[in-house]
């Protein structure tokens, strides 16, 4: 049995997590998570703080990790952290300290993709949520549609042209007077909306668009954005749920259409949701509406699962220790990285 340290400080939550297992049967025996709250004040993640903040959160948040699980660093056979991508001065913060504690205790380091980790932290919950599967993963950077045949071996299908799926929540929220972060209140919003008073186009989203279109697979929320930005403008505020439940309804089937497609070109009989906004429940139940009729399920992590943790880095990291992956010590910090594994057959 292989035990991991999980450490992730991408962007604003401090996490540590120990793990053990062996392939596929993984055990989580503890998981803290540190958010800073902070960033509220500001409206968006202010990323010197945040940086600032791991400084003073990381030695804490992991020594409280392996008292849950009743460990020591003794115990620990590697230490799996995010290397990217994500807010360089935070990921700096754990890159270091995890290199610093690998190479003191001897035992190997592991650079784990901050998005790979997502792919991996919903089976931490579904045991069926494995290859092959078709993953949606969205979050405040990123919004990524992948085939994943097996583990390790990824095929890109479409991402963002600009916002993220949780950035345009975050601005949409803010143009609505919501509190920041903006998903889970804009979800909250919508309920009480009427969907015929405002309804915005689904963006990039064509019923005369093939397999092999350039858009194919790829979602743009800008423009939507700015749908918003003008109703908004033209309204009052009596507007504000039903402009809410416009924009929530347009994003999420154009989520749900693209995956869809995925789904019935592949012919992958899972789909598995992945970051921050695959909490939204609106979003995971049309989903498995759509998907149902394809003859595919879909796993959906927990939202303590959902947002940025360590749980998943350890599980990636896990899966990277067991092939003989190992981090030189110039193991480096990336804003942008892309994700590992990728083919193109």
């Amino acid at each position: 049995m292989t035990r991991i340290l999980g450490i992730e400080t991408s962007c604003d939550e401090t996490s540590a997590a120990v793990l053990s297992g062996h392939g596929d049967r993984a055990s989580l025996e503890s998981l803290v998570i540190l958010s800073q709250d902070v960033h509220r004040i500001f409206g968006g993640v202010v990323p010197e703080i945040a940086s600032r903040h791991h400084l003073t959160a990381i030695v804490p948040v992991v020594r409280q990790a392996l008292a849950y699980a009743s460990a020591t660093l003794d115990d620990i056979d590697a230490v799996a952290v995010t290397h990217g991508p994500g807010l360089v001065g935070a990921l700096l913060v754990g890159v270091s300290f995890a290199k610093a504690l690998a190479f003191g205790r001897s035992v190997p380091c592991l650079g784990i993709h901050h998005m790979e980790g997502h792919l991996f932290a919903t089976a931490l919950e579904h045991a069926d949520a494995v290859p092959p599967f078709i993953a949606l993963l969205v979050s405040g950077g990123h919004t990524l549609i992948v085939d994943v045949e097996r583990w390790g071996e990824y095929r890109l299908l479409g991402g963002t042209r600009d916002d993220a799926a949780g950035e345009a929540f975050d601005k949409v929220a803010k143009l609505l007077g919501l509190p920041y972060p903006g998903g889970p209140h804009v979800e909250r919003l919508a309920r009480d909306g009427d969907p015929a008073r405002f309804r915005f186009s689904r963006p990039m989203l064509r019923r005369n668009q093939q397999p092999g279109d350039e858009d194919f697979y790829d979602v743009s929320f800008s423009g939507l954005k700015t749908a918003v930005l003008h109703a908004v403008r033209a309204g009052s505020a009596d507007d504000a749920p039903h402009i809410a439940r416009g924009f929530h309804d347009a994003r999420v089937e154009t989520l749900v259409e693209k995956t869809a497609r995925a789904v019935q070109q592949f012919k992958r009989t899972r789909v598995v949701l992945g970051g921050g906004v695959a909490g939204n429940r609106t979003l995971a139940e049309a989903m498995r509406h759509r998907v149902r009729r394809l003859g595919a399920d879909v796993y959906a992590p927990s939202p303590r699962l959902a947002t940025d943790n360590a749980a998943m880095i350890a599980r990636a990291g896990l899966f990277h220790f067991d092939r003989g992956d190992r981090a030189a010590l110039d193991l480096n910090a990336f804003a942008a990285l892309p994700l590992p594994g990728l083919v193109t057959a």
